[in-house]
């Protein structure tokens, strides 16, 4: 059995593992670790922050569906970068987290840079490790990449004592990992799916209501064959968004909080809700006694824990989305039913759908050369063919992405959905490019938001990462500005940004292409420059958008999601 140092051992895990890139930043506790991977094939990104790091991990994980890994020292550098781990376990994106740690003998004495990272994380991980003898290091690093991808995904956190790094271990050879109490269910039940198929048959006014499982399962094919074989409308949640093309007739856009009318009226009026691959978070279901009153619930859910946890449910299967949605595929093609006929049956309730969709269709008021924040997504997804990777900050410029962006492909959308990370946006932008160098990478933005992790630029420019930065600036934080304004009699507290730096300047102290816009009718050529100067070069640019525009619909807090607050 062959012996090797604990940062070789590691490194060499990673490779089995197939992980090409790491984000990550140096110091004390982790130097035997990078001086290791200096000689080896991986390649480490640096970036700017610790929250960067493991954001741009995040954001490679969700656009290639492989385990994301970041790097981090002890101390503060395991701690920057709590706020992105909480990220990515809201949104169950599969990570691994390496942190230093001070060497074993120390633990406990507070020496210097000392945190306990794995009490910290404990909640905000799917598990994390604290490696505390030579012999398990191997094993620990193995098993965390197997927990994190498997079943429900998540991120693992690994504490590395710098001891243990630079100690001899055995690197032994890889086994089948069989863990007694993890043993996540992928095969849906037979008699769950019949009794799903039969309700279907049986419904007039289904709907199908799709989040992140769908995309992180890859089952976003299965589960358009299954809306079309049945021609049954589909409504995604955020982090759902492209798992069903959003320029299908059967699409009805995003529901809930910020939803289209057609979603949360459809969901309302329905009579059976097929929920696949999502939780029933708050801000989908508005007041729940309200939610869905009238439909019987299928929840499709590879975590049992999720089915009636918000909403109870009339058939749960706690299975892997793709392996149900392609059980129920294969029962309606083996059944005798005549599944045109029954498609017809939803005929009316597609064109009550249609009728809704264009009465209150997604829209925003002309203000002639006043650049609204919903024309400028829109020339973007034009101008882009709909084809981009589209990273976004947290806030109005978000849902504005979300509204009138059409995700038609799965994994092109990046943002963070549950927590709602401020400064998300332009470090998962990174993280998506250096897993697709030849994609079209934007990330949209606000004022407020893009300054939490701006430093990133400098991470794009060294690792030749060249982005497009869309900053929606009405310098305001401008969705509490917005429940001000509706709320709260338009008493803006701490939400007016009285000091905005120069964008276009900031751009060109870090060798990025900075651009100012102004006025509508230079928005698309802006755009088509951008589209140009990202070939070679990082671009921000800054939309001076009307100050005061708000995020519509809306559903306020505490009400139904029927009782929308419209344009």
């Amino acid at each position: 059995m062959e012996k090797i140092t604990g940062s070789e051992a590691i490194i060499q895990c990673l490779l089995e593992e197939g992980v090409k890139t790491i984000f990550g930043f140096p110091g004390g506790a982790v130097i035997d670790l990078y001086d290791t991977l200096m000689d080896s094939k991986i390649e480490h990104v640096l970036v700017r922050h610790e929250q960067g790091a493991v954001h741009a991990a995040d954001a490679l994980a969700r656009v290639t569906g492989e385990v994301g890994v970041a790097l981090l020292t002890s101390g503060p550098g395991a701690t920057n970068g709590v706020t992105a781990i909480a990220t990515a376990h809201m949104d169950s994106i599969p990570m691994v987290i390496l942190t230093g740690q001070v060497p074993t003998p120390l633990i406990g004495n507070d020496a210097f840079q000392e945190v306990d990272i794995v009490g910290i994380t404990r909640p905000c991980t799917k598990h994390n490790y604290l490696v505390s003898k030579g012999e398990d290091l191997v094993p620990t690093i193995r098993e965390a990449f197997h927990i994190a991808r498997t079943g429900r995904p998540g991120p693992v956190l690994i504490d590395l004592p710098k001891d243990i790094v630079a100690s001899l271990v055995d690197f032994t050879e890889p086994k089948p990992i069989r863990m007694q109490n993890y043993q996540p269910t992928y095969e849906p039940h037979s008699g769950q799916i019949e009794k799903a198929c039969k309700e279907i048959l049986k419904s007039k006014q289904p709907v199908l209501y799709v989040g992140g499982g769908v995309i992180l399962s890859d089952s976003s094919d299965d589960l358009t064959e299954l809306a079309k074989r049945l021609n049954i409308p589909v409504t995604m949640t955020l982090m759902g968004l492209g798992a069903f093309p959003g320029s299908d007739p059967l699409s009805m856009g995003m529901l809930g909080m910020h939803g289209s009318y057609t979603a949360n009226m459809a969901v309302a009026k329905s009579d059976l809700l097929i929920a696949v691959g999502s939780r029933f978070d708050d801000r989908v279901t508005g007041r729940i006694d309200a939610f869905a009153p009238h439909a019987k619930i299928i929840h499709i859910d590879i975590d049992p824990t999720s089915i009636s946890k918000n909403v109870d449910v009339d058939i749960p299967i706690v299975a892997d989305c793709k392996h149900a949605l392609v059980a129920m595929n294969s029962w309606f093609a083996s059944s005798n039913e005549n599944l045109e006929e029954i498609g017809n049956t939803h005929s009316a309730w597609l064109e009550k759908v249609h009728e809704w969709t264009s009465n209150h269709p997604m829209s925003y008021i002309d203000e002639g050369e006043t650049i609204k924040p919903q024309y400028v997504v829109e020339k973007f997804d034009e101008l882009t063919g709909g084809d981009a990777i589209i990273t976004t900050e947290v806030g109005q410029n978000q849902m504005w992405a979300a509204q009138f962006y059409k995700f038609n492909k799965p994994r092109r959308l990046v943002t963070s959905g549950g927590l709602g990370t401020m400064g998300f946006g332009l470090p998962a932008a990174i993280g998506a490019k250096m897993a697709f160098p030849d994609a079209t990478v934007i990330d949209i933005a606000g004022d407020g938001s893009i300054q939490m992790n701006i430093q990133e630029l400098a991470t794009a420019k060294q690792h030749n990462c060249p982005v497009i930065v869309c900053i929606l600036n009405n310098n305001y934080l401008g969705m509490v500005r917005q429940w001000q304004e509706l709320f709260y009699d338009k008493r803006y507290a701490a939400t007016v940004m009285e000091v905005t730096p120069d964008f276009v300047k900031l751009a060109d102290a870090y060798g990025a292409v900075g651009i100012l816009c102004t006025k509508t009718s230079e928005v698309e050529s802006t755009i088509k420059r951008a589209l140009e100067e990202v070939k070679h070069n990082t671009v921000v640019i800054d939309f001076r958008i009307a100050r005061e525009e708000g995020v519509f619909p809306m559903v306020p807090a505490g009400k139904a999601t029927t009782e929308m607050l419209l344009v």
